[in-house]
């Protein structure tokens, strides 16, 4: 029997609704952080003692800045999720970049956006 060259479009339905799930609580996990970014600058510090003021600016500084590489991250994600579902629709979800072989599904469970075999990662450097 010939080596498998691509998942079959039944198993790439199925991997299309892991990454629709995944996608979605990326998108909600990304909404939460930018509307926490938004209302982080209503909480303001007016009524805090001058002596704690500065600590409080800091905390609030650092706090966005948390959540800013948060929310940049979740973005990224959310673009790799995307350009699965683009592999899906073109056939070509599964199959490794550098050696051209499937991805093993245990990986593409793991991490559906997976563009490599591990092999193929480890050549990649």
């Amino acid at each position: 029997m010939a080596e498998k060259t691509r998942y079959s479009d039944e198993e790439l339905e199925e991997f299309r609704a892991l990454i629709n799930e995944k996608l979605e609580k990326a998108q909600k996990e990304y909404e939460h952080l930018r509307d926490m970014m938004s209302n982080a600058a209503g909480n303001d510090v007016n009524d805090t003692s001058p002596t704690f003021k500065n600590f409080d600016e800091g905390a609030a500084t650092l706090s966005k800045e948390s959540m800013s590489q948060l929310a940049q991250r979740q973005l990224k994600f959310i673009n790799h999720l995307n350009a699965a579902l683009i592999r899906i629709e073109n056939k070509t979800y599964g199959i490794c970049r550098v050696t051209g072989k499937l991805i093993p599904k245990e990986r593409l469970r793991a991490v559906p956006h997976a563009t490599t075999t591990v092999e193929g990662k480890l050549m990649k450097g």
